[in-house]
């Protein structure tokens, strides 16, 4: 503030300076200290000049420490966070790993399964609704093509066949996953990672219950 004052008695004429030494009361400490010095560097000495100097100068000095306190009171708390790693932000979403996950242990229907509820949990139920047109889309695909596979090689296709369509029909979709509805769907948006034990858990237990359906319409 003092070289700001400074500056400013530069341009002011010898009434307007001695007006801030008669009426400093009326002024700020640092601006008649600045007026004291202007007067001073044009000749001019005041009477009172060395006792306005005594009394003033340990109150500017004063508000100049508790204006660098109160600076390093208000970076402080900055400099101290900006170095702290802060947890990523946004929805709880099941992960392109998880996704794939599930689409190799289960059936790629189970990952588009996580995909959609992702959609749901970001608000984008049309998005949702694409997603699950395409696995309908995918699953006739893979009973169309097990048809085909059926009439073209007769009742004798072995079982190892049937799983590596299942295999090759699962990765393909993974990667249609991977490469076009998340990077699309969902994008670099910050999210948080969602648990998938609970899913896994609903997923084996919907998988023994099919099982034992199908026991169960083995033994009848």
């Amino acid at each position: 503030m003092y070289e700001e004052y400074a500056e400013k008695m530069s341009r002011k004429s010898l009434p307007e300076l001695y007006l801030y030494v008669h009426k400093r009361g009326e002024y700020r400490e640092d601006a008649v200290l600045a007026a004291l010095d202007e007067l001073a560097r044009r000749g001019e000495q005041p009477a009172e000049a060395e006792a306005i100097r005594a009394e003033l100068l340990p109150i500017v000095e004063q508000q100049q420490e508790e204006k660098k306190q109160l600076a390093v009171r208000d970076v402080e708390p900055t400099a101290a966070t900006a170095y702290v790693p802060t947890e990523d932000t946004g929805p709880a979403l099941y992960t392109p790993g998880t996704i794939v996950l599930f689409s190799m242990l289960f059936s790629f229907l189970a990952g588009g399964i996580l995909l959609v509820m992702n959609m749901f949990r970001l608000k984008e139920p049309g998005k949702a609704i694409r997603v699950v047109v395409f696995m309908a889309a995918f699953l006739a695909a893979q009973y169309y093509g097990l048809l085909w596979l059926n009439a073209e090689y007769g009742p004798q296709i072995q079982v190892a066949q049937v799983q590596i369509v299942s295999v090759v029909v699962n990765f393909v979709a993974v990667l249609i996953y991977l490469l076009y509805f998340w990077p699309r769907y969902v994008g670099a948006q910050p999210y948080v990672s969602r648990r998938w034990l609970p899913a896994l858990i609903v997923c084996l237990v919907l998988l023994y219950a099919l099982f034992k359906v199908y026991m169960a319409g083995i033994a009848k």
